[in-house]
């Protein structure tokens, strides 16, 4: 204990020795630069100016508390407007009151509360939330051209298609189509769910009869396949169709499928019966590796033949799958359907 009593004492003292040498030579450094003649401000000479401060004005209490008000977050909330510009011309801009992003906040934190307390699916709604969160702070600019953190992570993956491309990649490593192989009419019940985009589509339509809504066809296809319920999906088209629609198609899209786990299972019970629900599928036919390894190559093949425009987000989800069924390549699998894609 004495010992250390000691050291502390030492470093104290050498610590101090340091310090006042540097003082000493600042001043006199000061000292000697400067004109001797010339009246230096101090204590005793307080009208004398700071060399260098001529030009800069007198700090003014009333101002200073006055800019510290306008800089304050709940007065640009309140009384502040922001341009905004577009995503598709950023010489065209869009004026955005405060209160606006105040609502956009809240919605953000209800996204946060979901994720976070309710527990529906925290890995895709509290991002979102935070995001929604950020993007609408006033006077931060989280999301300004060749600055905003969320702008260069937009720029980088988003606006170019590419995160969505690896998501599908990563799906397809995670998917096992074993019992769509083994019988192939359950793509029919896929077919079906289909039908939410084109009822959605029509609702998009109806809604045009409304005052004050006009949808082009461009901006209801790419919110009529929110019925999808598919997250990537919803992205990538509307990266193609509407871009300027990307933030909320996805917000959208991916808070109904947080919901689905609420919103189903009332629907499953009124559709079927207990008895239905209590039965015990058979097994199914083995599915060779042979046809696991070959199934991801047609389904490029017809996506390719059939649809091209969609081949590339297809073929990143063939890909994925066929590098999993493969079997020789475990680590990049293994690393698309984990690391990469959480």
């Amino acid at each position: 204990m004495l010992g250390n009593n000691t050291s502390k004492r030492r470093i104290l003292n050498i610590t101090v020795a340091i310090l006042a040498i540097a003082l000493v030579y600042s001043l006199a450094g000061t000292v000697f630069a400067s004109d001797s003649d010339a009246p230096h401000p101090s204590i005793f000479n307080l009208d004398v100016e700071i060399p260098g401060s001529e030009n800069i004005p007198n700090v003014s209490i009333g101002e200073f508390l006055g800019n510290t008000v306008e800089n304050t977050g709940v007065n640009a909330i309140v009384n502040g407007s922001e341009e905004v510009p577009d995503l598709i011309d950023p010489a065209v801009t869009t004026t955005v009151p405060g209160w606006q992003r105040l609502v956009m906040m809240a919605i953000g934190f209800l996204i946060i509360y979901l994720g976070a307390a309710k527990g529906f699916e925290p890995l895709l709604l509290i991002p979102i939330g935070f995001g929604t969160v950020f993007v609408n702070i006033p006077g931060a600019g989280m999301y300004n051209e060749h600055s905003g953190m969320l702008r260069i992570i937009y720029e980088a993956g988003v606006g170019n298609e590419f995160f969505p491309m690896l998501i599908f990649m990563g799906i397809g490593a995670m998917t096992d189509f074993g019992p769509l192989i083994a019988n192939p009419k359950t793509a029919l019940l896929g077919g079906a769910a289909q039908l939410g985009v084109f009822a959605t589509l029509f609702g998009v339509a109806v809604l045009n009869l409304m005052p004050g809504i006009s949808y082009n066809m461009f901006e209801a296809s790419a919110i009529a396949i929110i019925g999808g319920a598919d997250g990537p999906t919803s992205i990538y088209l509307a990266g193609k169709l509407a871009p300027h629609m990307m933030a909320v198609i996805a917000v959208a899209a991916y808070s109904y499928m947080a919901l689905v786990p609420m919103i189903q299972p009332p629907i499953m019970k009124a559709l079927t019966t207990k008895k239905e629900r209590m039965f015990k599928m058979k097994q199914l036919r083995h599915v060779s590796r042979a046809e696991k390894i070959l199934f991801p190559i047609s389904l490029l093949v017809l996506s390719v033949l059939l649809i091209p425009p969609a081949a590339p987000l297809i073929g990143m989800l063939a890909f994925g799958n066929f590098v999993k069924q493969l079997g020789t390549v475990d680590r990049i699998a293994k690393t698309m359907e984990n690391e990469l894609l959480n």
